[in-house]
């Protein structure tokens, strides 16, 4: 990969260049060019991640945290120095604030589960927003449940971002936590974080961020946001699947108990009871997703090569061309579209249902998700039970934005006749 040099701070990206790191990208599905628009389900991966992973597994595999032998401590040396990379790029403080777990949904029902339900006494109440996903609802809905407690839900605007006047008058004295999507995985919107925070802070009420869609388009400064928690999943961020990260200020997950329990998470055991290893390994039970960690961070380390301001820069131009592509389709409705967003795309076509679009989109190799993108509410509030989505990364060109209106154009000629 390399990007063209000599403009700053908005440096072109050379995409052909980029998507050579790809392999995927360069195969064909039903003899047609592979156009993959599904980024916001999951990204593909750089030959760098997937290299990482592999090496791993043939020339350096052994168990981290065990073994007295050499293999053992240098898998343990790359294990720990992959949690100190996650946590510059995050600019925590401390890598002790940064947790491996599968994923973003099991760092939000980690947080739900050690850090919310003990402060939950019934009548209390956890804000969340209306665009959460389901692993910003389910979680803290079981808490509630659990602790006689109440979910409150900030009201979303027609134009897909949230009514933060609505958000400021729900804080009661009941407010427990704010838990809030940072970029909406069904609309695109990046909500502003910082500001909800600052809000939260003036009740007094930690903040959760789930920034699974957040991770791959926006630099994200844990210690600037102030937040108290931050969740991403790996294989959105290119890296493997499987491995995900809680960021959490260190004085809260010093206060909170293990969440699983096992080996690795212990410091002594009896029959009669057992005291638990420091953070953050008392929430990282059993064997752990080792080579995961590892090609995340080689991920990390490609994504900052190509750097944010190319990655923006690049963004916007697709952003531009898809809406422009879709302007030309008068059958084509955007859902919920904010004035700012990342390159994720939530639309209906008149008269086709979700799924028969991504039927056809398929038999030209054009791969994007239908469905309710695990957001059933936002689909209920915008009144429609599914739309399609194209999610675009920095990898995907122009032209594949061009072959998505030619794609949809051709689906709407199939059912119309």
């Amino acid at each position: 990969m390399r990007v063209r040099p000599g403009v700053t701070p908005e440096a072109v990206l050379d995409v052909e260049a980029v998507r050579r790191d790809f392999p995927m990208l360069s195969r064909e599905v039903r003899g047609r060019p592979l156009v993959y628009l599904d980024n916001a389900n999951s990204t593909h991966k750089p030959v760098e991640a997937v290299e990482t992973e592999r090496r791993f597994y043939t020339e350096q595999y052994s168990n981290i945290h065990r073994g007295v032998y050499l293999l053992s401590q240098e898998a343990t040396e790359r294990y720990d120095a992959a949690r100190a990379r996650v946590a510059r790029f995050l600019n925590a403080a401390d890598p002790r604030e940064i947790v491996f777990v599968r994923g973003t949904t099991e760092a939000m029902n980690l947080v739900a589960r050690c850090f919310g339900a003990p402060r939950l006494s019934p009548g209390d109440e956890v804000l969340v927003s209306g665009m959460e996903h389901h692993s910003g609802i389910v979680p803290w809905q079981m808490a509630c449940e659990e602790k006689g407690a109440r979910l409150r839900v900030i009201p979303v605007l027609d134009d897909g971002t949230l009514d933060l006047s609505a958000a400021e008058r729900l804080f009661s004295p009941r407010t427990r936590v704010l838990s809030v999507i940072h970029v909406s995985n069904a609309l695109g919107t990046v909500n502003d974080a910082k500001a909800l925070v600052a809000m939260a802070k003036r009740h007094g009420v930690p903040v959760v961020l789930d920034g699974a869609q957040t991770i791959s388009h926006l630099p994200v400064d844990v210690r600037d946001l102030d937040c108290d928690f931050y969740a991403f999943s790996g294989h959105k961020l290119f890296g493997p699947t499987g491995i995900g990260v809680l960021y959490g200020k260190a004085s809260h997950l010093d206060a909170m108990p293990p969440y699983q329990g096992g080996g690795n998470m212990i410091h002594t055991v009896t029959f009669e009871k057992t005291t638990y290893a420091a953070t953050p390994f008392k929430f990282e039970a059993g064997t752990t997703n080792i080579a995961g960690t590892l090609g995340l961070a080689a991920a990390i380390d490609y994504v900052e090569r190509v750097g944010w301001d190319a990655i923006a820069a690049h963004e916007r131009l697709l952003t531009e061309r898809v809406l422009a592509v879709l302007a030309e389709i008068p059958e084509v409705r955007l859902v919920g579209r904010p004035a700012e967003g990342v390159p994720v795309f939530s639309l209906v076509v008149d008269g086709i249902h979700p799924h028969d679009v991504g039927t056809v989109l398929d038999l030209d190799g054009v791969c994007i998700r239908a469905g309710h993108h695990c957001a059933q509410p936002l689909m209920r509030r915008f009144g429609v039970p599914a739309t399609v989505r194209a999610s675009f990364a920095f990898y995907n060109t122009v032209e594949e934005a061009d072959a998505l209106g030619r794609a949809l154009r051709r689906t709407i000629e199939v059912f119309r006749g």
